[in-house]
């Protein structure tokens, strides 16, 4: 494939790897997302309800802690880019699998290591700084981590159901989430508040390492997708042919933009419902952390169900209206959400809950394919990376910290609800800019991405 491509030939259309091979792909992608997206937002509820009292010095009120717990939170989002664009790269050039069993490695050893830092109390300022080193490794790992994991599946897919198989680790996150939320629903609801806050919330941050393991191993066994080694030969072929982050920022700029837009309302969406929706039940509604956490833990099942199923209806109707119709309604979930948050009753708060992961689903299942779509094979990791993880630090890190902001402020959730509506538009503003790429090529990505490259370089020599 590489010396068709080298010559300007059209690559076939990938009909996709084995099923068999597929479903033991989609469980490797699988079982490494999961660990560490459940350590990823084990740290965001622990966050709002433990780092605040135990890790940090006491503030002048309730608020402030949790934003000072926050600040803390939003240093694993300034390391996601910069992870994003070293294992982008080492993931561009060496592999997926290697870069993939590197990343869950790093991110289980850190949060191993946060469950058994000593509190504020016992060694003072060292508390919080060890804690904002161990978030920025876990930031810096995860950062590496997405793009490896859905392009593990997204390269194997057969193009005509791409977003159907590369859902799955896109659904890995919440069952991540539900776990972590399980253990310390488990915690809360089994010990005293002393107890818990002592010892109880470590025990969540300790069980990731059997996981971490698991993973690992299962990651070992798979194999690239052919192609990754087709652009992988190319690369040998052609020295010329540039790669990773330098060479999709000269040369994919737009594409970039256009991932960080449709990242943009569907990251701040998310972080609403799933962090701060925890702040503003328990501190301003005085909702108990138990029952909270059970009606999230059950929001984080529905969230799963969906993702498969949006994943099968991006496939058939068309990545576009799909997405579009998650960014228009997500600018609204804020404006009815919350009032049905503040009846304080349990079946409306889980209905606001599992409907804006819901609506939420309709622009995350998607993503892989849609992004996968818009880069050749030789920078896919990067671009892909880049576009995911440098808009995760304007977007989902700064939403929970500047809606608790807000609230304090304020004492109301307008001003959240309206930040969240002007997100949505701006997503659905870059919607409609994008070309429906559903069933695309990705071998024919590529040979369109070989034949563009040629023709510049022959221009570039010509004009010499």
């Amino acid at each position: 494939m590489a010396m068709s491509q080298s010559h300007g030939a059209a690559a076939p259309t990938h009909s996709g790897t084995e099923p068999s091979v597929l479903r033991k792909i989609v469980a490797a992608s699988m079982a490494g997302t999961i660990v560490e997206w459940y350590d990823f937002f084990l740290y965001a509820t622990a966050s709002a309800l433990v780092f605040s009292k135990v890790l940090l010095p006491e503030m002048g009120n309730v608020y402030d802690a949790i934003i000072a717990a926050f600040v803390t939170y939003a240093i694993g989002f300034l390391a996601r880019p910069l992870g994003g664009i070293v294992f982008g790269h080492i993931g561009d050039r060496l592999g997926r699998k290697h870069t993939l069993q590197l990343t869950i490695m790093l991110i289980g050893v850190a949060t191993v290591l946060m469950g058994c830092l000593p509190t504020y109390q016992q060694i003072g300022v060292a508390a919080p700084i060890l804690l904002v080193v161990l978030r920025f490794v876990q930031g810096l790992a995860l950062g590496g981590e997405w793009g490896g994991a859905v392009l593990l599946v997204a390269e194997h897919a057969p193009s005509a159901r791409r977003a159907t198989w590369a859902a799955w680790p896109q659904a890995a996150v919440p069952v991540g989430n539900l776990l972590a939320t399980l253990v310390l629903t488990l915690m809360a609801n089994v010990l005293s508040d002393e107890a818990f806050m002592a010892w109880g919330w470590r025990v969540a941050f300790w069980l990731s390492a059997v996981v971490v393991l698991v993973g690992y191993w299962i990651r070992r066994t798979v194999s690239e997708a052919p192609v990754f080694e087709a652009a992988r030969a190319e690369q040998a072929h052609d020295k010329a042919m540039g790669f990773g982050i330098v060479e999709v920022l000269k040369t994919r700029p737009v594409g970039v933009l256009k991932g960080m837009g449709l990242r943009f309302a569907e990251n701040i969406m998310y972080y609403l419902v799933v962090t701060f929706s925890i702040v503003y039940l328990t501190e301003d509604q005085g909702m108990e952390r138990g029952p909270l956490l059970t009606l999230i833990a059950i929001a984080h099942a529905s969230h799963f169900v969906v993702i498969l199923l949006v994943g099968r209806l991006a496939d058939g109707a068309g990545r576009k209206p799909v997405y579009l119709a998650g960014a228009l309604l997500g600018a609204t979930w804020g404006f009815w959400a919350f009032p049905l948050l503040d009846t304080k009753v349990d079946g409306l708060i889980l209905l606001a809950l599992i409907a804006g992961l819901a609506i939420h689903a309709l622009m995350y299942a998607s993503q892989p394919a849609i992004m996968s779509e818009m880069f050749p094979t030789r920078m896919r990791y990067s671009g892909i990376s880049i576009s995911y993880q440098v808009t995760s630090i304007f977007a989902g890190s700064l939403a929970p910290l500047l809606a608790t902001q807000w609230l304090k402020d304020t004492g109301s959730w307008l001003y959240t609800a309206i930040y969240l509506g002007v997100a949505g538009l701006i997503t659905a503003g870059v919607v409609l800019t994008l070309k429906e790429t559903k069933g695309t090529s990705l071998e024919e990505l590529d040979a369109v991405d070989a034949a563009q490259t040629r023709a510049s370089e022959r221009s570039e020599v010509t004009t010499a």
